[in-house]
This record gives C-alpha cells, structure tokens and sequence, in this order.
C-alpha cells in the first residue's frame, strides 16, 4: 500500500514538474520522502524541481542525498553538478562529473557535462590572472613575491580575488596586490625593460581525447538493443540526406523503445531539415512528455525545448523562439541556445523599434518639445525629443535640439553624444557643430572646443556663431589658470579618462613613468598605451617635461 502511494505521489510530481508547477512538483516529492526516505529518485526529482525554482542550495543538497543513497547512479552526480555549477562553484561540479564518470563511463550527459565546465573553466582562467593554473609556480619563481608566500594573510588574500576578481578595485591599495599584478602582468616597477603589455596567461592544455566507452548493450534487454541498431542505421540514412528511410528507421526504433525519447527527437531532425516545422513541434513536444514520464535527464528535455526554438526562428516568428529558448535555458543552459536566444530578442526589439516609427508623431513631439524649450522647461522639452527621436530616429535636428537641452541641464557628455549622432546623419548639418563645441568650450575643454568651430567655418565661413565661438575659446585658453583640483576633477568626469585610470595595467605604468621617466619612450612604441598617454596629457592629468 505504502509503495502504491508513493509510485502515485511521484507521478503528481512529475506531471506538477512537467507542467512547470515547481512547488506542487515540491510538495509531492517531500510527502512521498517522508513515507520512503531511502528512495533515490524522488531525491533525484526535488533537486531537480528545486533547481527550475532557483532554490540551488536546495537542489544540491537533494543531489547529495541521491548520490549518497545510489554512488553508482550517474544521474545523482549529473544533478549535483548541475546545483554546483548554478552556485558558480565551478571547480566542485568538474570534479564532480568526473567522479559520476568513474561509475559510469559511458554517460553522455556526464561527458557532455564535464566538456562544457572545462570549457567555462578555461574562459574564466583567461579572464582573471589571478586564477591562472600556474599561479602560485609564478609568484614562487619571482623575488618580488616569493617572500610574501610565507604569510598566510597574503595567501588568503590571493584565493580571495581567485574566487572574486569582482574585488580587485577594492584591493588595490594593499602593496602587496599591486607587487602580484606586477608579477602576473609581466610589468616591473623596477626596470624599464619589460613589456608593458599584460601578459595572458598560457592556453589550457588541448583536452585528452577520451577512451571509447565499452560497448555495454549486453546489459540491455533484447528490444532495447533493436532500438539502437535502428536508430544508428536512421543516422546513417540522416547524414546522407535520405529523410524517408532515416524516418523509418527511427520510427522502428521508437516502436521498440517507446520510453525513450532521443528516437522521437530524431524524428523531429528530419523534419525540422525538410522544412515541416509544424510536424518537428509536435514531435519535440511528443518527446518532452516522454521524457518527462521516464524521468529523462533534463539536458535532453532542454535540447528539445531549444529544437522548437529553433524551428520559430526559421520562420522568423522570434517572440515564440524566445519563450522556447527560455524553457530550454530553465532545463540546462548551454552557450548556443543562449547565444540563439540572445539573437532572436536582438531581432524582435529591432522589429519593435522600427514598427514604432511614425514621422508625422515625430513632428508633433518635436514642436511639443520646442514650445516647452522657449518656455525654459528643459527637462519636459527633453522628453518631448526624446519620444520625437524613437519616432524618427534618422531626423539629425532633433538630436540637435535634444543635445541644446542637455546642454542647457549641463549635462555635457550627453549633449556631446548628441551632436555626434547628429553630425553622423547629416555631416553638413552646422547646428549639429556649434552645439557640439558649445559642451566642449562648457567643459573648458578649449583644443578640442576649438577644433570644432573650425570644422563649423569650412563648412561656412561667414557662420557668425562659430567664428565667435573660436574667439572665446582662444583667448579663454591663453588666460587659463586652472588650479590641480579643477583640472582632476573635470578629467575625472570624462568617462575615457575614468576607464584609463580604473586599468591595473595602466596605472603600475604610470607609477612606473613616475619613478623612471626613462621608461615613457619604451612604452610609447605601443600605440594603445601611447594613444591612452596622449589622453590623460590632453585633459592635464599628466605632463611630460
């Protein structure tokens, strides 16, 4: 009696979780746990239902149960690498593919699980140098860092922004962070003879091709093994194009093994490759309630979520790829469907975008806008250009007459964006360059103030406002007498400027230039450092004497 209950509480589960119902699917599996608490799947379903509820810290502990309740199970350690890799602990959940993989070997999921993590792995080492796999052969082998090995303090700090590279901005006034950049950047505050580029650290080693899996369909019941010979002679037919025999090789393969839902997904192949989009739905769909009824690992779920997806991309129907590509991502997220994904939302919002085009609106927000600008009301004459600019995004004035009230709330950067995007759609247009060196001569910014008007008058020499506008400019830059703190403080607000002096690599070459000027010629040969120098010389932040 008590197993018929629970064979019944699993199902509700499992239908609960096939719908999308995480916590009914929840409810059930915990009443069925508490009447059979040695029984692993049901571990195996919740951590699964608490993983699509975003519960991960739930999820793992449920796949630890069912790993601990069935070590030779592969789908325990797929489930607990999955919870692992939500947590971003990334180095447990390889190791914990690996470790599925000694029970079972031959586990496509757990392949493909381990594949992807040292994937992520390796794109994670390349992005942070503090997670490089020789690091601490590399700080040993340096003097500047050898001695400070032996303080548990400092390696604690190492693991640290190892873990969080997020925190390095934090930690750069600690000495000892600024000595390890050095050492793992290849710049050395000693000498002028390094290179001033960071160094990469070395590409991971070419993963080891893994040994075929023994062949195990001795293991299998007679109809089982049917199956897959059909289905291996349907991949055959497959890949040489013949849809019709590939379909009826697959359709033998499903009729031996209904409870498998690869067979029906391969069915949908074909015909997702023949264009009846219509007909993979439905048998992706058909697929996905097999799977779900035969407890299927979630990787296949999702390749069939992301297939129907696919198919609406085709037919350029984006808003139901995006929804399918969702489930897919719910179920197991996998760069190409994300990347897919990302590609249809790019598309539907630029559909979006030029469906809300309506010149003759852009015309009655304009003139709404340039009533409240005579009125002095800027931040009310700004929406109006705004809504004005979304309805006719070509219309260069009206980036003009938004940069004027940008320009008016001295918010200059954004007035400066403006007057570009307007001179790009009409470089003839003068307005678009009175104003444009109207924000630089605002920001005293005089050179490049200056350079502007001077475009402005080739384009018409007798522009009153633009010779004028030079004037000013050249005599406010022959009696300037800016103190230190104005000149930081107006540098600072430029946000190249700020992106400069927030690089680790640029700032231990600055401190470098400052205790050795001898080292600015070095550095000058590279023409992205030179470019960034020239910069910071032109705001004031630095002089070269």
């Amino acid at each position: 009696m008590a197993l018929a209950e629970v064979n019944e509480l699993k199902e509700k589960g499992n239908k609960a979780l096939s719908s999308g119902n995480t916590a009914e699917a929840i409810k059930h599996y915990s009443e069925a746990i508490k009447l059979d608490s040695s029984n692993h799947v049901l571990y195996s379903n919740r951590s699964a239902a608490y993983a699509k509820k975003g519960e991960y810290q739930k999820a793992l502990e449920d796949a630890c149960k069912t790993v601990a309740l069935k070590p030779e199970w592969g789908k325990g350690y797929s489930r607990k690498a999955a919870a692992l890799e939500f947590l971003n602990r990334f180095e447990e959940a390889k190791k914990t593919y690996e470790e599925g993989l000694k029970h079972e070997p031959g586990n496509a999921q757990l392949k493909e699980g381990l594949q992807n993590m040292e994937a992520r792995l390796a794109e994670r080492n390349l992005m942070n140098p503090f997670n490089m796999p020789n690091l601490y052969q590399k700080l040993e082998s340096d003097p500047r860092t050898r001695g400070l090995l032996s303080d548990p303090s400092y390696r604690e700090l190492i693991e640290q922004l190892r873990n969080k590279p997020s925190e390095l901005g934090a930690k750069l006034k600690d000495p000892r962070v600024m000595t390890t950049l050095g050492v793992l950047l290849g710049v050395d505050l000693a000498s002028a003879d390094d290179d001033d580029e960071a160094m990469s650290p070395p590409p991971p080693p070419p993963p080891k091709k893994e040994p075929k899996p023994e062949p195990m369909e001795e293991d299998l019941p007679e109809n089982k093994k049917q199956a897959l010979k059909e289905k291996e002679l349907g991949n055959e037919a497959y890949k040489k194009k013949d849809f019709e025999t590939a379909l009826e090789h697959y359709n033998k393969a499903k009729e031996l093994d209904p409870t498998n839902m690869t067979y029906i997904t391969n069915q949908a192949a074909v015909y997702f490759e023949k264009g009846d989009y219509n007909k993979c739905r439905e048998l992706c769909k058909q697929a996905i309630e097999v799977g779900r009824e035969n407890r299927e690992d979630y990787r296949q779920i999702a390749k069939a979520y992301a297939r129907i997806g696919n198919s609406y991309f085709k037919e350029e129907k984006f808003k139901e790829a995006i929804q399918f590509y969702n489930k897919s991502l719910a179920e197991h997220r996998t760069p190409d469907v994300l990347k897919k994904c990302q590609q249809a939302e790019k598309i539907l919002k630029e559909q979006e975008r030029l469906a809300y085009i309506d010149p003759q609106l852009a015309l009655e927000e304009k003139n709404k806008g340039n009533e409240c600008f005579q009125k002095g009301d800027y931040p009310q004459a700004m929406k109006h250009y705004t809504e004005a600019i979304k309805r006719n995004p070509n219309d260069a004035k009206l980036y003009s007459n938004r940069a004027a009230c940008y320009t008016k709330l001295l918010e200059f950067q954004l007035a400066l964006k403006d007057c570009e995007e307007c001179i790009r759609l009409e470089p003839t247009f003068i307005k678009g360059y009175t104003r444009k060196a109207a924000a630089l001569e605002a920001m005293k910014d005089y050179t490049k103030a200056m350079d502007v008007y001077q475009k402005a008058l080739e384009l018409d020499s007798n522009c009153k406002e633009a010779a004028e506008g030079y004037q000013r400019c050249l005599m406010s830059q022959y009696n300037r007498n800016d103190n230190p703190e104005d000149v930081k403080r107006r540098a600072m607000a430029d946000p190249e400027v700020q992106q400069i002096m927030s690089d680790p690599a640029m700032r231990l070459i600055l401190e470098q230039m400052q205790k050795d000027p001898q080292a600015l010629s070095e550095h000058l040969k590279n023409p992205v450092i030179a470019q960034k120098i020239q910069k910071l010389m032109d705001v004031g932040l630095i002089a070269i004497r």
